[in-house]
C-alpha cells in the first residue's frame, strides 16, 4: 500500500509538466545571460581556487566542495546505470542536455542565495526559504512560501533522500564485501554522527580533502577505461546522439521514458534548480554575487559532464548493460546480474558499473558465478564516499532551514531531534529496498525543483543583474565588489550593513 502511494505520488510530481519546466528554464536562464557557460568558462576556472575565508565564511573552494559533496553521489554511478536501464544509451545526451542548460538555473539560484544571505550567530545563512522571503514581491506571500520551501527541504534532505544515499552503500558493501546491511547502517551512522556534530566547518573541513581525491580518482579509471577502448569511443558518440532522438531502431520505441529518466536521474545528479546549491553558495566569503553564481554552475559540469559521463562511458564501451523497454521486458541484454539471497537478479544498480570495471581488467563478464574484481572493490569504495559526503551535505542543508525557521542558529532541541532524525533516516535506508529508497528521493527531489524553480522565475533580476554587473567590473579591470544600492536591490541587508562599507572603504 505504502509503495503504491509513494509510486502514485512521483507519478504526479515527476509529470511531463516538470521535465519540459526544467528544460525550458534552463533555455531561458541560458538565452538571457547569453550563454555564460560557454562565455565565462575562463572565469569559473579562475574561482573555483579563491581561498579567501572568515570566521563566518567559508572558501570558494570549500563551498564547492560542499556542493559537489551534494551533488556528487549514488546518482554519479548507480543513477547513471538506472538511467541506461530504464531510458537506453540515449538518456546519457539528456542527462548532459540538462547539465549544460542546468548551469543556468544553478547561478541564478546560486547568486540570489549570496544576494540575500544573513549573519547567524558568527556564521553565513542563505539558501532558497532567505531569498524568498526578501525577495518576493508580496511579502505576505513570500513568507508563507519559504516557510513551506523550509518545511519541504527539511523533510526531503532530512528524511527523504538519505536513504538512497545508503541504500547504494549497503548494497555495495554487501555484493563486494558480504557484509550486512544493518553493520553497515551502524558504522553510517556512528561516522556521519562524528562529522555532523561539528557544523558547516567540519563538514567543510572533511568535503574539501574527500570530494576531489574521491571524483579524481574515479576519473582516472574511466580515463584508463578509454584509453584502452580509444577506437570505441566514436561508435560510443554515435550511439548516445542515434539513440536520444529515436534514430536509433532498438531503442526507437523508449524515446519518452530516455528524456524523462534523462532529465530527472540528470536533476537527482546535479541538483541544478532544485534548491540545495544555494545553502552552500551562500556561506562562502566572496566580494560579490555572482562569482559564486559561476562557481556553483561549473560544479554542474563536474557532476555531470565529468563524474556522471565516465560512469556511463565505462559502462558503455564494456557493454555491461541492460535495457529495459515500455513492456518491462529487456530489449538489451548483455548477462549483467548479481546475486542476492540465492536469486538472480537483474536491474540498473551499481552493479553494472562494477560489471564494467571488471570486464575492461580482467575480461570477466557476469556475477552470476560469483566472481568479485576490482571494479567490485572501486565501486564499493568509490560509492562509499560519494555517497557519505552526500548525506554530509544534506544534513547542512537541512540544518539551514531549521536555522530559518527558528531565526536564529537553531533551536538546540530542533538541532537535536534533527540529527537524530537523518541518522535514523540513513540507518533504515541501508534495510529497506532499493526501489523504495530511490522512489522516496525521486519524490524529495520533485517537490524541492517544483517549488525552487517557480521561485527563481519570480526572484530572476537581481541574479541576471548581478551578472551583468560583474562582467562590467570586469571589463573596467576591478576585482568585482557588489554594492545592492546601486543595483536596485532591496532587502539584500548582509551587502547594506555588514559588508559593502568596508568593503567600498578599502577599494576607496
Amino acid at each position: 500500500m505504502f509503495e503504491k502511494f509513494i509510486s502514485a505520488a512521483n507519478a504526479i510530481i515527476w509529470s511531463n509538466a516538470l521535465i519540459f519546466l526544467l528544460l525550458a528554464i534552463g533555455i531561458y536562464f541560458s538565452i538571457r545571460m547569453r550563454f555564460f557557460q560557454v562565455r565565462l568558462i575562463k572565469d569559473m576556472v579562475k574561482l573555483l581556487m579563491d581561498s579567501d575565508k572568515s570566521k563566518a565564511g567559508i572558501s570558494s573552494f570549500q563551498a564547492l566542495a560542499v556542493s559537489l559533496s551534494g551533488r556528487v553521489g549514488t546518482g554519479n554511478i548507480a543513477g547513471v546505470a538506472t538511467a541506461i536501464f530504464i531510458g537506453g544509451p540515449g538518456a546519457v545526451f539528456w542527462m548532459w542536455a540538462v547539465a549544460f542548460l542546468g548551469a543556468g538555473s544553478a547561478f541564478v539560484e546560486s547568486a540570489l542565495g549570496q544576494i540575500y544571505k544573513t549573519k547567524k550567530n558568527g556564521e553565513y545563512r542563505g539558501g532558497p526559504a532567505f531569498y524568498i522571503e526578501k525577495g518576493f514581491p508580496n511579502k505576505k506571500i513570500g513568507k508563507i512560501y519559504a516557510i513551506v520551501f523550509a518545511i519541504a527541504t527539511i523533510l526531503a534532505t532530512g528524511f527523504l533522500l538519505p536513504g538512497v544515499q545508503s541504500n547504494s552503500i549497503a548494497s555495495a558493501v554487501k555484493n563486494t564485501f558480504a557484509i550486512d546491511h544493518v553493520w553497515t547502517g551502524v558504522l553510517l551512522v556512528i561516522l556521519l554522527g562524528l562529522i555532523i556534530f561539528g557544523g558547516i566547518k567540519s563538514i567543510a573541513n572533511v568535503a574539501q580533502f574527500v570530494v576531489p581525491f574521491m571524483a579524481t580518482a574515479y576519473i582516472l579509471v574511466a580515463i584508463v577505461i578509454l584509453v584502452m577502448n580509444f577506437s570505441s569511443i566514436p561508435g560510443i558518440f554515435s550511439l548516445i546522439i542515434s539513440s536520444a532522438f529515436g534514430a536509433n531502431a532498438t531503442f526507437g520505441g523508449i524515446v519518452g521514458a530516455m528524456i524523462t529518466i534523462g532529465v530527472k536521474r540528470g536533476v537527482y545528479s546535479n541538483e541544478a534548480g532544485q534548491g540545495t546549491g544555494p545553502h552552500p553558495a551562500a556561506a562562502a566569503e566572496v566580494t560579490h554575487p555572482a562569482k559564486q553564481g559561476l562557481v556553483q554552475a561549473f560544479s554542474v559540469y563536474i557532476d555531470t559532464l565529468f563524474v556522471c559521463s565516465a560512469t556511463a562511458f565505462m559502462i558503455l564501451l564494456t557493454g555491461m548493460y541492460n535495457v529495459k523497454g515500455g513492456d518491462g521486458k529487456l530489449v538489451v541484454d548483455h548477462g549483467v546480474y548479481y546475486v542476492q539471497d540465492g536469486e538472480k537478479h537483474v536491474d540498473g544498480s551499481a552493479t553494472y558499473t562494477q560489471a564494467a570495471i571488471d570486464k575492461a581488467f580482467s575480461g570477466k563478464e557476469t556475477f552470476e558465478e560469483g566472481y568479485i574484481g576490482a571494479g567490485s572493490y572501486l565501486v564499493a569504495v568509490a560509492l562509499f564516499f560519494f555517497a557519505f559526503t552526500t548525506l554530509m551535505a544534506y544534513y547542512y542543508i537541512a540544518e539551514t532551514n531549521v536555522a530559518y525557521l527558528t531565526q536564529a542558529k537553531g533551536s538546540p532541541p530542533l538541532m537535536l531531534l534533527l540529527k537524530i532524525g537523518i541518522l535514523a533516516a540513513t540507518f533504515f535506508g541501508c534495510v529497506r529496498t532499493a526501489k523504495i529508497a530511490w522512489d522516496l528521493g525521486d519524490m524529495g527531489v520533485g517537490i524541492m525543483a517544483w517549488l525552487n524553480v517557480i521561485a527563481i522565475i519570480i526572484l530572476q533580476k537581481p541574479a541576471l543583474a548581478s551578472l551583468k554587473d560583474y562582467e562590467r567590473q570586469k571589463k573596467e579591470g576591478k576585482d568585482p565588489v557588489f554594492n545592492p544600492v546601486t543595483l536596485g536591490i532591496k532587502n539584500a541587508d548582509f551587502w547594506e550593513k555588514e559588508y559593502q562599507a568596508p568593503v567600498t572603504e578599502k577599494n576607496t
